[in-house]
């Protein structure tokens, strides 16, 4: 075990002893990791919506019309906040990750394809597969059924293993053996999510901006036996999640923690203000056009410039959105 993992086992150890956690927490907390990880594991495939607009049709169904955005993406984003809630439930059924079995497997890919490839849903394939761009050789369609009962069965005998590991490899396990036509790399984050869960341990998102970096771990681990990339993709993931619930128990901004607080008075530009509380780029300037955010002052060049005493306020936009379900106008009425 090296000492990234002793860190995380200390943390888990940390969070522990602060349950069973608060209700409002908790709901608070999943609502969030299940948009997040809706919205980052469905970004690494080329999906198109925003976080935003993820969070919507999630909430709403495919009656929220998002503007220019395809049907499939929308049934997509569904579908993954549909499995998110299945391993969760699917969690407190299995007494470890020895207990997953394949039809678990076949389940969530079923969900994650469901009405968009119906005929591809919770079936492995039966053709040949090819990514284009790489050059590593997926198993023949014939040799899928061995491999996965092999899968299955090797799960059931890591026990002494750290969990966090466990999870990092069943993902690069499945998403090696590419069972199905379509849906690897979501069934793959799903399952080791799912594993994460099964040890207690909050499930990890890997961000959108780590996409390209995360997709060449897997590329060196696939090619090259190198996992030292992808390890330290997968562990920090899980750090970060450590982290949002450790906060939360502190009675802090839960799920972008401030980790250096700025003193009020001090003048930020929209990417500090970004790095500070969490929050996208994109969103900040959003808020900023929908009068939410004050300028205090602009640059020469015309960049808006932000009172870090701000920084609460984007918190408790934030908390109105997640916590009260609170639309634009109606989040403009209570500040006001």
């Amino acid at each position: 075990m090296n000492n990234f993992l002793d860190l995380l086992t200390n943390k888990k150890q940390e969070l522990d002893k602060h349950k069973p956690f608060a209700k409002g927490l908790v709901q608070n907390l999943e609502e969030w990791l299940k948009v997040e990880l809706t919205y980052t594991s469905n970004a690494i495939e080329g999906n198109t919506l925003t976080r935003i607009e993820t969070a919507e049709v999630i909430e709403r169904g495919v009656t929220a019309v998002i503007s220019g955005k395809s049907l499939k993406d929308q049934i997509e984003a569904i579908n993954h906040a549909k499995a998110v809630d299945f391993i969760k439930e699917l969690a407190g059924k299995r007494k470890g990750h020895q207990f997953i079995t394949e039809q678990d497997i076949l389940t969530i890919h079923k969900i994650i394809l469901s009405g968009i490839d119906d005929d591809a849903a919770g079936i492995y394939r039966h053709v040949d597969v090819f990514i284009r761009g790489k050059d590593v050789e997926f198993p023949g369609p014939q040799k899928i059924p061995y491999l996965m009962k092999k899968f299955v069965s090797l799960l059931e005998g890591q026990q002494e293993i750290h969990p966090v590991r466990v999870a990092a490899d069943a993902h690069f396990k499945l998403v090696n053996i590419h069972p199905f036509i379509d849906g690897n790399g979501r069934t793959s984050r799903l399952l080791m999510n799912l594993i994460l869960n099964l040890n207690e341990y909050p499930m990890a998102i890997i961000k959108t901006e780590e996409r390209t970096a995360y997709l060449d771990s897997v590329n060196k681990a696939q090619k090259n036996k190198n996992f030292t990339e992808f390890y330290n993709i997968i562990e920090h993931a899980v750090d970060r999640s450590l982290d949002a619930y450790l906060h939360a128990t502190k009675k802090e901004f839960p799920l972008n923690p401030i980790t250096k607080p700025i003193t009020t008075g001090k003048l930020l530009r929209i990417g500090a203000l970004a790095k500070t509380t969490g929050e996208p780029v994109a969103v900040l300037a959003f808020w900023t056009r929908e009068k939410l955010l004050p300028i205090s002052e602009k640059t020469a060049g015309g960049y808006n410039l932000y009172d870090a005493s701000i920084i609460n306020r984007v918190k408790e936009i934030r908390r109105l959105q997640n916590e009260e379900r609170l639309t634009i106008e109606e989040i403009k009425e209570r500040l006001a």
